[in-house]
């Protein structure tokens, strides 16, 4: 069997969440499959060394202009010529035309629900709009063609067969996601330093990955620290990733505490592999969305030996383990109250870093990897009982 994978944005420097899962897939089948052929296809950039082509994997570079053109024109027309017998599309949409037949991996609904919608409007940015409008558009119609659905947990697997009606959810099927091998605790002082120096990281910190989707509650984070730093006479800050300065400075006046500023470290794009040492070096890691399909950060953080405050809502009770703090995200207060019970109970603390070692073991990319390849095996035989 030949089979297409659309990777369309590995190549990019500043790779985020469905990036990270699509690399890692491709990785891992790449250690486990030795008989089928694959064909990836991304779109040129800047760091092509991320993946290597191996005696069954073969790396097609393709133009093809705005993310829409190149999905539905160029991606599909590339499969055919290459002679792929399924197309593996990992981004929550595909190409509803393709004559080839389709696997589509729909990490979330998000944003076809009305509660969520309902942000949206207020504070999702131009590019975020465009977006949602896309899959709004694209994904029902990618649900009716696709041969075989799949999604990164059992919550959202259920959202999708309630949201589309699905009586007969067969070809649906939840396929975890993993954490990488090299989220580790870091304790190499050296490693530690060049991490602290390059990032200008300070001594005390919690560690929020924040960013300007609505999803993410940035800004109920931001409430919930304000309030306990106001309330402790600690030093401690809040180091957060690339978000914009003029953006977060709104977000501080919306709060009632622009000063706040001068707590925050703003460290801008962080490779992955530099994660574990900040994820070691933090105190708490902060993750309380408001909505998730699943939540890697969360398992990598508990591989790098971190308490983790999250979320009760969605996907993250399932992906936690019983092995985080859970609280609800729509009350700040429940934030601040969380940050205070970890710090000062030291018994906590060390029972939900030691549940979280333990938890983030059940959940493995090569894992992901196998299912998936039984997906891909599963369609291969369902043709030829249709085509013998």
């Amino acid at each position: 069997m030949k089979i297409g994978i659309e990777g369309q944005r590995l190549f990019r420097v500043k790779k985020h969440g469905m990036d990270m899962v699509a690399l890692e897939l491709i990785k891992n089948l790449q250690q486990i499959d030795k008989v089928n052929e694959y064909v990836i296809f991304v779109k040129p950039d800047e760091d092509s060394s991320v993946l290597e082509e191996t005696d069954n994997f073969k790396i097609v570079e393709l133009e093809g202009g705005l993310y829409p053109l190149w999905e539905q024109i160029a991606l599909p027309k590339a499969a055919k010529a290459h002679g792929c017998d399924v197309l593996h599309c990992t981004s929550n949409t595909a190409p509803i035309f393709s004559d080839i037949p389709i696997v589509t991996t729909l990490h979330d609904i998000i944003y076809m629900e009305k509660s969520y919608l309902q942000i949206l409007k207020s504070s999702a940015t131009p590019y975020q709009k465009f977006g949602n409008i896309y899959r709004k558009m694209i994904v029902p119609k990618v649900m009716k063609k696709s041969r075989m659905v799949i999604t990164v947990s059992n919550y959202e697997k259920e959202r999708i067969s309630e949201f589309f009606r699905l009586e007969d959810d067969h070809k649906l099927s939840a396929v975890y996601n993993g954490v990488g091998n090299h989220f580790r605790p870091v304790t190499d002082k050296t490693e530690l330093n060049r991490i602290k120096e390059k990032y200008n990281l300070p001594e005390k910190f919690f560690f929020f990955l924040g960013n300007t989707d609505p999803k993410k509650n940035t800004k109920g984070t931001l409430k919930g620290v304000s309030d306990f730093l106001k309330k402790s006479s600690s030093d401690y800050k809040l180091v957060m990733l690339d978000y914009d300065k003029a953006e977060l400075n709104k977000i501080l006046e919306d709060i009632g505490d622009p000063k706040m500023m001068d707590k925050i470290v703003l460290t801008g794009y962080v490779k992955n592999t530099d994660l574990p040492a900040i994820y070691s070096l933090c105190e708490i890691f902060l993750y309380p969305s408001l909505r998730e399909s699943f939540g890697i950060p969360i398992l990598e953080a508990m591989a790098c030996g971190v308490p983790v405050i999250t979320s009760n809502t969605s996907s993250m009770p399932e992906v936690s383990g019983g092995a985080s703090y859970l609280v609800n995200p729509f009350k700040s207060e429940e934030i601040t109250t969380a940050i205070e019970t970890v710090l000062q109970n030291a018994e906590l603390k060390n029972d939900l870093v030691e549940k979280g070692l333990s938890q983030h073991k059940k959940f493995s990319w090569a894992n992901s990897a196998q299912e998936v390849l039984n997906l891909y095996n599963q369609l291969q035989l369902e043709r030829k009982l249709i085509n013998p």
